[in-house]
């Protein structure tokens, strides 16, 4: 549920709701693929860590070239802050729609919903111009969103001190599961409104294989492969994964590496309970990013709506209004609170973690338990500080999560290198697993190899 946590947020609510804005329901097969094909990887992965009791990087330190892949990730640590002050720039536009703080703030949020409002439905406005003026006016003066952010990092630094793994692991539990059912059933519910529908038709057309065409000048399919690279189990959490693992005890109930029958048997149950974590969880983020896609592609891309900029979760609530009505933006900006901060705050814990571990190794010297636990403590204040600063330098959330999920699609073929190397090179005879799963976690191999190199390709295309 931490893993869910930290996936059902930017690349979910941000990212996959843009990508149904702009392709329709063309990409609803990519989606899903990216949601179940990382997990092989993934468990690979974990599978290494908990044998060998090591963590993610120094695990990679175990493979040709992987101080590259370590330095790469170190790379996409940077831009990733860019995210992460995306995210907490959109809980900070939430709660400055919920809970304005200033009377510009409130005038402001009401002329864009009735703006956004007006587009989404169909209904006339006879002072459409006017309006439009007055927003433009009011937008660059509203620092509401930035306040916001400033609070809610403080917030997080404080949890995050005083928080252990326990505290973070049910707090992740309860942000995720609330908006998640919500999303769930406001999608089936939406079934009953005639104009957004979803008809069995576009659904076939959605798992075709399909691509949409270039619309309106965007490309949705550069959009959709960045989105593949954040939605389900990103790069980030790949990585990530193995430390919760180890944190929650996995590799200590196994015990240290022999070759005893009795270390086997334990081995093999606790990657049965590893496996259970993984596949459950894939379950939980998979129904959410097919719901939020699918929401984007009924209302917004038939509205003609895209969620960008300062306006992005005004026109995310949207989605929620057929159903809803009046309510409707109170219950998503509750969600919307939810599944970003949550993102936000486990993603500020893992990073706290694996950047205390990267220093480490770059000075060839680990730290010891304890300085690790001092240096975790140190960055869980300077990381999630560093965020709203970003936001409020850029303060564009759409962007920020789309360029981290570049960086995280093109670190996904290392890693899954990485997952084939451990597997054919290092794993242990007795836990092998049979030629079914291989076959997977070769095709994951090769999903990560067509959207990295896609992605590469069209970043050169732009640089020369």
């Amino acid at each position: 549920m931490i893993l869910a946590g930290s996936i059902v947020g930017s690349g979910e609510l941000i990212a996959t709701t843009r990508t149904g804005a702009e392709a329709g329901f063309s990409f609803l097969w990519l989606i899903i693929i990216g949601c179940l094909i990382k997990v092989f990887t993934q468990v690979e992965l974990a599978r290494y860590s908990i044998i060998n009791r090591k963590t993610t990087h120094h695990a990679l330190m175990d493979i040709p070239g992987g101080r590259f892949i370590v330095w790469f990730w170190f790379l996409m640590f940077l831009v990733g802050i860019g995210q992460l002050g995306g995210i907490v720039g959109g809980v900070g536009q939430a709660l400055a729609i919920s809970t304005p703080l200033t009377a510009e703030g409130k005038a402001y949020n009401t002329m864009l919903s009735q703006r956004i409002e007006s587009q989404a439905f169909g209904t006339a406005l006879a002072d459409k111009e006017e309006l439009d003026t007055k927003i433009g006016e009011l937008a660059p003066r509203v620092k509401d969103a930035k306040i916001w952010a400033v609070i809610v990092t403080a917030i997080t630094i404080i949890i995050l001190v005083i928080g252990n793994f326990t505290w973070i692991q049910l707090f992740s539990t309860a942000l995720v599961c609330g908006f998640t059912f919500i999303t769930i059933g406001n999608l089936f519910a939406l079934q009953g409104h005639t104009e957004f529908a979803i008809a069995l038709p576009e659904l076939i057309k959605g798992l075709s294989f399909g691509f949409p065409e270039k619309t309106a000048g965007l490309i949705p399919l550069n959009t959709a492969l960045a989105t593949f690279g954040i939605i389900g189990v990103g790069a980030a959490e790949l990585v990530a994964y193995p430390y919760w693992c180890l944190e929650k005890g996995y590799a200590k109930w196994t015990g240290p590496r022999d070759e005893s029958q009795a270390w086997a048997d334990r081995a093999r149950g606790w990657m049965r309970v590893m496996q259970w974590d993984a596949w459950c969880s894939m379950f939980v983020y998979t129904f959410s990013t097919v719901a939020f896609y699918l929401l984007g592609a009924s209302i917004l891309h038939r509205s003609g709506l895209l969620p960008e900029k300062s306006e992005m979760v005004s026109t995310l609530a949207v989605m929620y209004k057929p159903v809803f009505g009046p309510m409707a933006q109170h219950i998503f900006l509750v969600g919307a609170f939810a599944v970003l901060f949550s993102t936000f705050f486990v993603a500020n814990a893992a990073k706290a973690r694996l950047l205390s571990d990267v220093i480490g190794i770059m000075r060839k010297r680990p730290y010891e338990k304890n300085q690790r636990k001092r240096m975790v403590k140190l960055f869980s204040v300077i990381l999630p500080a560093l965020c709203p600063l970003v936001y409020i330098l850029y303060p564009n959330p759409l962007q920020l999560v789309l360029i981290a999920g570049v960086m995280q699609a093109l670190l996904l073929p290392m890693l899954g290198y990485a997952a084939l190397y451990y597997r054919y090179q290092r794993c242990d005879p007795r836990l092998k697993p049979g030629p079914i799963w291989d076959f997977w976690l070769w095709l994951s191999f090769a999903g990560f190899i067509v959207v990295g190199a896609h992605i590469a390709w069209n970043k050169l295309q732009g640089l020369f």
